[in-house]
C-alpha cells in the first residue's frame, strides 16, 4: 500500500517540475545560506530564486524542521 505524503514535502514533484531542481538541491541552499529564520528565508528564495510563496515556505519548513531533529 502507498502511503499519502503529506505536509510540506506534498508541495515537492510540482516544486521539482516547476523549477527544474531536485528537493535536494533546495535543501542546500537554505542550509549554506547564513539566513536562520523561517520567514527570512522564504523571502530570500521568492526574491532570488522567483519561488512562489507556497513552494518557498513548503521548502524552509521541511528543511528547518529536519535540523530540529537533529
Amino acid at each position: 500500500m502507498t502511503e499519502t505524503v503529506k505536509g510540506p514535502a506534498s508541495y515537492f514533484p510540482s516544486i521539482e517540475k516547476k523549477y527544474g531542481r531536485p528537493i535536494a538541491e533546495w535543501q542546500d541552499l537554505i542550509r549554506t545560506s547564513p539566513l536562520t529564520k523561517h520567514m527570512e528565508l522564504v523571502s530570500w528564495l521568492k526574491t532570488e530564486h522567483a519561488l512562489g510563496h507556497g513552494h518557498a515556505n513548503a521548502l524552509v519548513a521541511h528543511t528547518l524542521a529536519e535540523g530540529a531533529g537533529k
